[in-house]
């Protein structure tokens, strides 16, 4: 027992609980291709397993931002992993490459074990549903950094795509239709906003919305964000990807522009899919503007793929046999920008 450390706020048997408890949850992400176990220094995975002719990794990383905040207030933190997992994946995804393994970092103010676990096995089920394996992570004691029980969270992940279908956006096209794939809800982005709407209206994240059919408003804001791994990787290999977007912070006008080239702009048509109740309280509540929520969220959509229109009917049937909700919501044009109108 490492006394003095203990006194200074940090406990060593809280860190090695931990390792004990998480094993199990790291093993079943194990997936072709990865190495070793916990414990390690590094964690190691065999491109050479995959069979890749000329292999890009593709490298992501990312938080979950201030969505922390309802977690805590929730003391709810099961879910959370799924965030950080989605954050990181979805944007490999968006150039076509397939995630190989994920490692996590927490730090937070005080170790209490249970809590930690609960954190990564929400981790551990983001990686199956990508299919990732979870090779490594840190945890770090900080105390005095990191107030009470709260504690932040980021992740990095690489995946690999083969050289010659990487999806760059090079290949979008006026007059593409662009996909659009539902959301599960806020999903990551837009959380301050979110928190100072609830708190300029002194509502409370216990408090029941007739909108959200009983369920709390907590409960619906932690809805973890969608993993889209899987079924746009199915419609990668079966259809012609022109471009993926994932529709994170800066909603749609910050991010589905990403995939275009230069005198290309976008039309989307409002009324090709449904936008989720919680966008529209949050609309109501805070007094945003129609318009500017799509500046802000995602509004019901969180990946938005660009393909030819003789492709679009056989990419959303490939999504729905994944029991995604998909649409066509607009098209690639000539005119730099991004236009909303309603159907």
């Amino acid at each position: 027992m490492a006394q003095s450390y203990e006194k200074a706020g940090v406990n060593l048997e809280a860190g090695y609980e931990v390792v004990r408890r998480i094993k199990q949850h790291v093993a079943s992400t194990a997936r072709p291709g990865s190495m070793g176990g916990i414990g390690s220094f590094g964690g190691m995975f065999d491109l050479a397993s995959l069979g890749y002719k000329e292999p890009v990794l593709v490298s992501g990383t990312d938080g979950v931002g201030t969505k922390l905040k309802i977690a805590f207030a929730m003391d709810k933190h099961d879910t959370i992993g799924i965030d950080a997992v989605a954050m990181c994946v979805n944007d490999v995804l968006a150039q076509g490459a397939e995630p190989l393994f994920f490692l996590d970092y927490v730090a937070l103010g005080h170790n209490i074990p249970a809590k930690v676990e609960a954190i990564v096995a929400g981790v551990a089920e983001g990686c199956r549903q990508a299919g990732c394996a979870l090779v490594g992570g840190e945890t770090a004691e900080m105390p005095g950094m990191y107030e009470g029980d709260e504690y932040d969270i980021a992740g990095f992940t690489t995946g690999v795509v083969e050289k010659s279908k990487l999806i760059d956006g090079t290949k979008v096209k006026v007059d593409d239709v662009l996909v659009g794939i539902a959301s599960s809800g806020v999903h990551s982005n837009g959380f301050s906003l979110v928190r100072k709407i609830v708190a300029d209206g002194k509502h409370a994240y216990s408090e029941v919305v007739p909108e959200f059919g009983g369920r709390t408003l907590g409960e619906v804001l932690l809805t973890p964000t969608r993993i889209y791994v899987k079924q746009v990787l199915d419609v990668i290999r079966q259809c012609d990807v022109h471009g993926v977007a994932h529709i994170t912070g800066g909603g749609f006008d910050e991010n589905i522009p990403r995939i275009l080239r230069a005198n290309q702009g976008l039309e989307i048509i409002e009324g090709t899919w449904e936008i989720l109740p919680v966008f529209q309280v949050l609309e109501k509540w805070g007094g945003v503007a129609h318009r500017e929520m799509f500046n802000i969220f995602n509004m019901g959509i969180g990946m938005v793929l660009a393909v030819d229109a003789s492709e679009a009917d056989k990419a959303i049937s490939i999504l729905e046999a994944h029991g995604e909700k998909a649409s066509v919501i607009g098209r690639v044009t000539n005119q730099p920008g991004v236009n909303i109108v309603m159907a």
